[in-house]
């Protein structure tokens, strides 16, 4: 790919159309929010963190504008000892909140270290790629790059905070593609991700069905996750099933090495594993969203009752809305977390279906404008930079969206730009500051 500038271009250093979408957006988020939280009891802090976080963040966008966005690249190691830091910081000095340790308390506000890290991934993910780009369609880049995830996974993990890894493995995996990674190595781990996820979600719908466990094969199933000896006659039945496979493939003068069949039993066995630390990681609340995911009916008044909930206030503001500050769903309290993970829902209520046309016809323009920047980056760094910005908003969407379509579990994602959130909405302007920057930059270093 080369990356030079578009002959005929007006030469401004700031993407309007893009600010102009953040602004109508921010606009859209604080509505909503303030109609929100009309009833809580904690209404005067939310009000006082959204109107503190909007100036900052804004602040922050401006920083990041102003700043060439190189600078990310030549400094990448200290960017990637910070995040660490304060990822690993938080397990210390964090306060424990809903059963995570996610967050820094400090006097007037708090601020949540894996939105800011997840940023600063994208910035060291992007250097890596950028200086291997020659080798990049091995596999030891592919794992180089994984590699680099891992201790901010680790981290994550021990928080635990699985919303944050839902974001970012999808931000790498799109990264990897975007510079041209490997197809075949990218189908490889995104099957370890899919084998990690699916054992505790096969284990949960066996917790929902306990009639299952009457069948021996299904009962031995789920004592994978608690049994040593299971476990390991799990390994030693994967490792000699793809032997027997491989010796059956010769047999047959299927010209398949056996490296395939070692490869696949390795992934299988991985991807067990890494679903057993899932389920011991996994707290209560996470584990009843998982079993809402799967069955929302089970428990209509308990764990299921908020997503019920959201989709009959969505269902109740029809094509035009009941209007701003008339939702009887949202504002009477009939929608928990209405102002954080449902914020879809006080927006369908009050503003209709052309409220959520509008702001998904928004989110549509500033993710467009992202990857306009890219196209037009001067160098191959900062196009990688802005597709992970890109990748990250394509997430946040697909998962708010699929959160109330029922294709996705409630993962406590907010919608960035329009939910309550003061650490998410400061951590999102910053990196559309790093994604104006790359577009400000885009002839010439300034």
């Amino acid at each position: 790919m080369i990356f030079t500038p578009q002959a005929g271009l007006k030469k401004s250093r700031m993407d309007w159309v893009l600010f102009l979408s953040v602004l109508l957006l921010l606009a859209i988020g604080t509505v909503a929010v303030l109609s929100s939280v009309a009833v809580l009891p904690a209404q005067a802090r939310i009000v006082r963190v959204q109107f503190m976080a909007i100036p900052l963040g804004l602040l922050a966008f401006a920083a990041a504008w102003s700043l060439n966005y190189q600078i990310y690249q030549d400094q990448w190691k200290y960017v990637y000892a910070i995040l660490l830091i304060f990822l690993a910081g938080v397990l210390f000095f964090g306060v424990m909140d809903k059963g995570a340790r996610s967050w820094y308390r400090l006097p007037f506000f708090s601020i949540q270290p894996s939105e800011f890290a997840r940023v600063g991934l994208i910035l060291v993910l992007a250097n890596f790629l950028d200086k291997r780009i020659g080798k990049i369609k091995e596999l030891e880049t592919v794992l180089g790059a994984f590699a680099l995830c891992v201790p901010v996974f680790l981290l994550l993990i021990k928080q635990p905070d699985f919303s944050a890894i839902l974001i970012t493995f999808p931000v790498a995996l799109i990264m990897l593609f975007a510079s041209g990674a490997s197809v075949f190595h990218l189908s490889i781990i995104l099957g370890y991700a899919f084998i990690s996820a699916l054992f505790p979600v096969l284990w949960s719908v066996i917790t929902l069905n306990p009639e299952l466990l009457d069948n021996g094969l299904v009962n031995y199933f789920f004592r994978l996750s608690d049994s040593g000896w299971s476990a390991a006659s799990f390994v030693g039945l994967t490792a000699a099933g793809a032997w027997a496979l491989w010796r059956l493939s010769v047999k047959l003068y299927a010209n398949v090495t056996g490296v395939y069949f070692a490869g696949a039993a390795l992934v299988l066995i991985l991807g067990f594993f890494s679903g057993v630390m899932v389920k011991n990681q996994m707290k209560d609340y996470q584990q009843k969203r998982l079993e809402v995911f799967l069955s929302p009916e089970t428990d209509p008044r308990g764990a299921g009752y908020n997503l019920l909930q959201a989709r009959i206030a969505i269902g109740s503001g029809g094509i035009l809305g009941r209007g701003v500050f008339s939702g009887t769903q949202s504002r009477l309290g009939f929608v928990p977390e209405r102002h954080t993970d449902f914020i879809l829902a006080v927006v369908g209520e009050e503003m209709g279906f052309w409220g959520m046309l509008l702001v998904t016809g928004l989110y549509v323009i500033l993710m467009g404008r992202i990857m306009q920047g890219a196209r037009l980056a001067r160098d191959r760094f900062g196009y990688l930079v802005n597709c992970g910005i890109f990748a990250m908003f394509l997430v946040y969407f697909c998962i708010n969206f699929g959160m109330l379509l029922g294709f996705a579990p409630v993962a406590g994602v907010p919608l960035p730009l329009v939910s309550y959130g003061g650490s998410n909405m400061v951590a999102t302007l910053m990196a559309l500051g790093i994604a104006e920057s790359v577009y400000a930059r885009r002839y010439a270093l300034v």
